[in-house]
């Protein structure tokens, strides 16, 4: 065989093996995606049966950060302790927490950075905004770093 017929030979195979790298990358990331997905998933359906616990299950504990109204929460324990005391007196009063317009940009294999809207409709003082999130795999599972939320209240409607 000609050496120029061994380097097309050569060129041709790692351009195959190339192509097989990118797209298991892209399989792997999409997949981590979705693994995200499913936490916020969880997350939603906690909120909205009330185990505020459960919840907070899609935190870092203790470590996680976060941010809302202009204030750092103290921790995992003070963010839960927040939501129990602002949210948890009755149903009404935690309302229905639903994610949208999730998007999800992947940092590392151990970092991603999660932005979505969100909206907590209740009877008195509905919220909509946005949460800003970096997502951090730990111990093969991943969980909320940082939290910051940007909210505002919804106008209720008034009758007439």
């Amino acid at each position: 065989m000609s050496s120029r017929l061994r380097t097309i030979l050569a060129a041709f195979a790692f351009a195959l093996m190339a192509s097989n790298v990118s797209a298991a990358g892209a399989a792997s990331e999409e997949a981590e995606k979705q693994a995200i997905l499913a936490v916020i998933a969880r997350m939603e359906a906690a909120w909205n049966r009330g185990d505020f616990r459960g919840y907070m299950e899609g935190f870092s504990n203790p470590d996680v950060v976060f941010v809302s109204r202009g204030e750092f929460q103290k921790d995992w324990q003070g963010t839960l302790d927040h939501y129990i005391r602002d949210y948890g007196a009755s149903d009404a009063t935690r309302g229905v927490l639903h994610f949208s317009d999730i998007r999800i940009e992947m940092l590392a294999p151990d970092a991603a950075q999660l932005v979505s809207r969100f909206r907590l409709d209740r009877q008195k003082d509905p919220l909509d905004g946005i949460s800003t999130r970096l997502m951090r795999k730990r111990d093969g599972k991943w969980v909320i770093a940082l939290n910051h939320v940007s909210s505002r209240e919804i106008p209720c409607a008034t009758e007439h």
